[in-house]
């Protein structure tokens, strides 16, 4: 990978992005994307859009959202301990002894996830949201709330890092990848011959309720539109794959197939992993793909869709890993199959 887009994505996933609080990560991609769009914008959900040709009529969306999961502060007891709702799908059990930053008006409070000593009988089996309580060292209620207000957000103390075989590992790679793929997709169709109108989107919301999705959708009414996200690698121990399938870290991106998924986009996609000598594969989603492409679907008149997910393990945990080989070969394979668009593609199936 580049040194500058290493560098870009290194700041996306060293800046904090909870489902509902994702200014920050949303002001640094459209710095990034302002370089290489003709166009870049917002909307009222939160939404961060550049565009390459906003005045072609066929209109391509490709979105990615930048939330993650994370806790949010609901009540202060009289010791100064926080208890917590989740904003997303957090694991409580995972969070057990975990350093975490509660996300104040007036910068980071350091705190722990507290956890009872095996000497003290330990945890128990199920460990439910309202068992979590997150302890910042306060010596009471009062000077809690003078630093802790209700709703404040808290993510996990941890950023990134590298393992061996060019793997990666941080938290809310899921799918800080997704605005990242997106963004490198402008930036390489800047310097080819784009034919069609680009909307690149990085989208907010998607792990609480989707609505940067649909907020996007509708302002765009794009001709079609693929989403970019991760989905579950299955290539570790102790997992049943004639259940989940299988899907490998460094095998390339996976296209998703289902009733939701437009199968003449995939068509584009097999093509271009063929013309590109880029390996991909797949995944099943027989109902609903539980991505931004649901939402994106069902706007306007509605738009033909497909997903394409890096793969991805321990999804959901404090220490998500992803392969940047696959993600360096998503951008190629989403930045040459949209090159290679007339903007008279048919895309109905019959």
């Amino acid at each position: 990978m580049k040194i500058e887009s290493k560098k870009f994505l290194e700041e996306l996933l060293s800046t904090p992005s909870p489902s509902g609080g994702e200014e920050s990560i949303q002001r640094k991609w459209l710095d990034y994307v302002k370089e290489y769009a003709d166009e870049t914008m917002t909307d009222f959900s939160g939404n961060a859009i550049a565009v390459i040709n906003p005045d072609a009529e066929f209109k391509v969306m490709i979105a990615g959202h930048c939330d993650e999961i994370a806790f949010m502060v609901n009540y202060i007891d009289d010791n100064g301990f926080l208890s917590v709702v989740k904003a997303g799908g957090i694991n409580p059990k995972l969070a057990l002894g975990s350093r975490v930053r509660v996300l104040t008006k007036d910068g980071i409070v350091n705190g722990v996830v507290g956890v009872n000593a095996e000497h003290h009988g330990g945890s128990k089996g199920e460990v439910k949201i309202e068992d979590i309580y997150i302890d910042c060292g306060f010596e009471n209620k009062e000077k809690a709330e003078a630093k802790i207000n209700i709703g404040d957000y808290i993510i996990y103390d941890f950023d990134y890092n590298y393992l061996e075989n060019n793997l990666m590992t941080a938290r809310g790679l899921d799918n800080r990848t997704g605005a990242f793929i997106v963004a490198e997709v402008i930036k390489e169709l800047k310097n080819m011959d784009c034919k069609v109108g680009v909307y690149a989107v990085s989208t907010v919301n998607e792990e609480t309720n989707m609505g940067g999705a649909y907020f996007a959708g509708s302002g765009i009414t794009p001709n079609m539109a693929i989403a970019c996200d991760v989905t579950f690698g299955t290539d570790y121990p102790n997992l049943d794959k004639k259940k989940h399938g299988d899907v490998k870290l460094g095998n390339g991106p996976v296209l998703s197939k289902g009733a939701p998924i437009n199968k003449k986009i995939n068509g584009l996609l097999e093509s271009t992993a063929e013309a590109n000598d880029i390996n991909i594969q797949y995944e099943l989603t027989p109902g609903r793909t539980g991505t931004d492409a649901d939402k994106i679907r069902l706007t306007g008149k509605g738009v033909p869709v497909a997903l394409v997910s890096l793969p991805l393990r321990y999804m959901h945990s404090p220490s998500e890993v992803v392969s940047v080989n696959d993600i360096e070969e998503e951008v190629k394979l989403i930045s040459n199959m949209i090159a290679k668009l007339k903007g008279n593609e048919n895309l109905k199936l019959v």
